[in-house]
């Protein structure tokens, strides 16, 4: 009699779905838990500084956006990059500001986290920067020759021009 009762019973299945539900919850859980990292990866990215901003809705964190160059052309590629709320630096913060202003080239240190960051409290991105470094205050913005007659130039970035030499014999 006993096992008719389980058997005609619906709600003995619920039950261990919703146990089976919970379960695999909270392994998910502690798997993100234990395979979260402070620092997953470390390195420097070269190049200029195009935005810079103090921003977010709950919790305001300074962000910023590096355009990266190679071997001294400029890419297409960006770097998103945030100040870590827990570990603002001012001085990190005025030369970032400075390099802005001035179209400075720098190479920035980060470090990324893994997993860490969930509710974006520390910054929009998982990239915080540790460190700047100036490698040229003579570039793009920067006018050294304002109000004098002097003629400067400056290469910024690299052009290649392939010369089809059929098209020039074409014209002749």
């Amino acid at each position: 009699m006993g096992n008719k009762n389980r058997q005609n019973n619906p709600s003995t299945g619920k039950v261990n779905l919703k146990g089976g539900i919970w379960v695999i919850g909270i392994l998910f859980i502690i798997f993100a838990v234990v395979s979260s990292t402070e620092d997953y990866s470390e390195g420097e990215r070269i190049g200029f500084i195009t935005k810079f901003s103090h921003k977010g809705r709950f919790w305001k964190s300074w962000e910023g956006e590096l355009n990266l160059t190679q071997t001294g052309m400029n890419t297409s590629s960006l770097f998103d990059f945030s100040l870590d709320n827990d570990n603002e630096s001012a001085y990190v913060i005025s030369m970032i500001d400075s390099a802005v202003n001035n179209g400075w080239k720098v190479k920035l240190t980060y470090h990324q986290t893994y997993f860490k960051n969930w509710f974006s409290n520390r910054g929009e991105t998982d990239y915080f920067i540790k460190s700047i470094r100036i490698l040229d205050k003579s570039t793009l913005g920067n006018n050294n020759s304002a109000g004098t007659n002097q003629v400067q130039g400056r290469v910024i970035d690299t052009i290649y021009v392939v010369i089809d030499k059929s098209e020039l014999l074409k014209k002749k």
